[in-house]
């Protein structure tokens, strides 16, 4: 059904553009788009989050007759639509599950008479015989499918629902197609066009270069306190943290509202009326900081997000880029960061187990991608670039990789040995295979094709660097600086591309960078902290004059109390209090092994002193590292608690949450420690004797340490048991400590 389009509509288009949207000219290639659909064409937009993809099917429906399908697959971005097309006075609707009887009525009514304009609707709602057979009745000006990727198994977020859109459509009528998406890879591009048969569809891309988008990767460790510092230091901004599980979710948003940030938490598992209204304070800046699984943001338009920060690694580049999307949209700042750890790659491939074969292997394929760019020491723009088939030449000076470049080496005889590898198997493997020969490292397949019997090539990196990791590094980013490429039709597989054919035959020295090592990137940043928190090169964090005075204090206050001084506080408590200075009670309770009932017994002198020792020094408390926690009473110490105070026997306390008594004591010392009050005493008089109690208490009364290993020397010869010593210890300080 092409047509051509009306001279008069196109003149309206930016009449209408300024007169609903606000704009005064469009933007990229809105324009073209939109003529193409009005021609009555099959078009194909990709287009990175933020340029404006929403208009591209909005004003070609107001502006045609009939009424326009938007095929969406999250209630939440249809919402959000809808709101926004009804304030600008356009009739828009959505038919999803959430709608009532009566309100499914009045959009079918609306359809069938002609002036709804948009119609919303989810893959699975498409699908229902009701449905079709009513949308069969009505004007249909096109379809527009939105998140096209979701069709592609290749994809990040594949919805099988989605492959059978085009016969639906088909079922429908003959009907101009838009299938839009801010995330596909020319493999997921190549998938999408066949499935929805139309290859023929012109194809609209933007560059996928968001230059306004700081990029930086961070090691996991102390994660809550890297996320609140970084929070504060951003006082006011809106922000989004994506979690991976719902779980997470929760704990996150409750550890940054204890710590006075407005943040709401956002997930599947929160009923449908909380989700909208935490999603709408977002949007009306009643929450600064929404922390969310992957749910949320799909088509939220909220121009001024400062920060996106990724709490866990994403599943895939894919997700990862469009959910950073989110920020910055304006045009303004926006800075994207990732906290990285090995186990949460690890927690991803456990949750693949049970895919079927073909969904496993995809699913592993791209969190490797993921992996490398973590990795990776290369540009992250020039990486992301690269893995959507756009090529970047330089770097971009704005990410992390750039700013704090890892080791830089030249390689030369390194290039020409994979580039020929490459070549020489026929340009049918993947970057681990190639590794794999030039390292020898024997497997079946490197035989099986008789690899092991290419002299020139089998072995020889071993000569010049004898790592596996470091060869399958040089081929990613040879990819990433265009002298491979990788197959579209075969993933994984790599091919020379003209620059790399040329290179063989010309070679000159190539920068590569270092991957990452975090762990060794974590201690070198411990010990910048130590000496910064220092100032003198000591080998300590904590202030050493202040523990001195701290540590007199608390001889000072058990003498007078006729304790031992661990009973008090412990080094490592004191300790703590030198390096983060706590002047009130609630700062001084977050401190490890305090808690507020060990405060309120001893904690006001020790408040005095740092208060006076931070004034007379002129010490800027870093308030940024006393963060406080979250009440973290698991259900199990809850159990335990309560049983305790109903007498209940150790042992059957065990038995019940299927814990070894070694595990149970732990979690009585832990209960204990964090400053709550337990009477073992009925217990406890049924293993022990008056005597062997009151021997075990005088020790833990006169001892310079409540160390269960030296007090087991003690009673060496007394045949006292390790558990009969935990115990006393926890009656002992349950006694006098809490």
């Amino acid at each position: 059904m092409i047509q051509q389009v009306d001279k008069v509509v196109l003149d309206t288009l930016k009449e209408r553009l300024k007169e609903i949207f606000g704009y005064s000219q469009f933007r990229g290639d809105q324009e073209i788009i939109i003529q193409n659909i009005l021609a009555g064409k099959n078009t194909f937009v990709i287009m990175p989050t933020g340029a404006g993809k929403s208009l591209c099917y909005q004003l070609p429906a107001i502006v045609s007759d009939g009424m326009a399908i938007v095929i969406s697959p999250l209630i939440a971005l249809m919402k959000n639509q809808v709101d926004q097309m009804n304030a600008f006075g356009i009739n828009a609707q959505f038919l999803n599950s959430t709608l009532t009887k009566a309100e499914i009525n009045k959009v079918k009514k609306d359809a069938l008479d002609g002036s709804l304009k948009l119609l919303y609707i989810a893959p699975e709602s498409l699908t229902k015989e009701e449905n079709l057979d009513f949308l069969q009745k009505t004007k249909i000006s096109f379809v527009a499918i939105d998140e096209a990727h979701c069709i592609s198994e290749w994809g990040h977020d594949f919805r099988p629902e989605y492959r059978r859109i085009h016969g639906i459509i088909d079922n429908i009528g003959n009907l101009p197609i838009i299938a839009l998406t801010a995330t596909a890879t020319p493999k997921v591009q190549q998938d999408i066009r066949k499935n929805l048969q139309m290859e023929e569809a012109e194809t609209f891309k933007s560059s996928f270069n968001r230059k306004n988008l700081y990029y930086e990767i961070r090691s996991k460790k102390e994660a809550k306190k890297q996320l609140i510092k970084y929070i504060r230091n951003n006082k006011g901004k809106s922000g989004i943290v994506y979690c991976l599980s719902r779980k997470t979710v929760e704990e996150v948003a409750e550890f940054l509202s204890v710590n006075d940030v407005r943040a709401l938490p956002y997930h599947a598992g929160l009923d449908s009326n909380t989700r909208m209204a935490n999603q709408d304070a977002f949007l009306n800046e009643e929450a600064d900081v929404i922390v969310a699984t992957i749910a949320f943001g799909m088509g939220i338009d909220k121009p001024d997000v400062r920060f996106v920060i990724h709490y866990d690694a994403p599943k895939s580049l894919e997700g990862y880029y469009q959910e950073t999307g989110r920020a910055g949209r304006d045009g303004l700042e926006g800075n994207c960061i990732m906290f990285y750890s090995f186990e949460d790659i690890q927690k991803l491939e456990k949750f693949n187990k049970d895919k079927s074969v073909t969904e496993r292997d995809n699913a592993r394929h791209l969190l490797n991608e993921m992996v490398a760019y973590a990795n990776l020491g290369v540009c992250r723009r020039r990486q992301l670039l690269s893995y959507f088939g756009e090529y970047l030449d330089k770097d971009c000076g704005f990410c992390d990789n750039c700013v704090k470049p890892t080791e830089r080496m030249k390689v030369q005889d390194e290039v020409i040995l994979v580039l020929k590898a490459t070549q020489f198997t026929g340009q049918r493997f993947d970057a681990e295979h190639i590794a794999d020969l030039v390292t020898a490292t024997e497997n079946q397949y490197v035989r099986s094709y008789e690899h092991d019997k290419l002299e020139d090539i089998y072995g020889k990196g071993t000569e010049l660097n004898e790592s596996h990791e470091f060869w399958v590094s040089l081929l990613r980013q040879l990819v990433i600086y265009g002298f491979l490429e990788k197959d579209v039709e075969n993933y994984g597989v790599l091919k020379l591309s003209e620059k790399g054919a040329n290179y063989i035959n010309d070679p000159y020295p190539v920068t590569i960078s270092k991957d990452h090592n975090y762990e060794e990137e974590d201690e070198k940043v411990e010990e910048e902290d130590k000496e910064v928190a220092v100032g003198s090169g000591s080998a300590h964090a904590y202030d050493e004059a202040l523990l001195g005075m701290l540590k007199a204090l608390r001889k000072k206050v058990a003498k007078e109390k006729n304790l031992p001084p661990y009973v008090i506080f412990q080094d490592p408590s004191l300790e703590e209090m030198a390096t983060t200075y706590p002047t009130t009670q609630q700062e001084m309770a977050q401190i490890n092994g305090v808690g507020m009932g060990k405060v309120q017994k001893f904690g006001r002198q020790f408040i005095e002193l740092i208060s006076r020792y931070v004034e007379e020094n002129d010490i800027e408390t870093a308030k940024d590292v006393v963060i406080k926690s979250t009440v973290n009473k698991s259900k199990v110490k809850i159990y335990i608690i309560q049983q305790v105070d109903r007498k209940v026997d150790l042992e059957e306390i065990a038995e019940a949450k299927d814990l070894s008594m070694e595990d149970l004591i732990e979690e009585i010392e832990h209960i204990c420690y964090s400053g709550t009050k337990l009477n073992l005493d009925y217990y406890v008089n049924q293993i022990m004797d008056r005597e062997r109690q009151q021997d075990i208490y005088d020790y833990f009364m006169n001892a310079e340490t409540d160390n269960i290993a030296v007090a087991l020397k003690e009673f060496a010869g007394d045949d006292v048991s390790e558990e009969e010593l935990r115990l006393m210890r926890i009656k002992f300080l349950s006694e006098l400590a809490n």
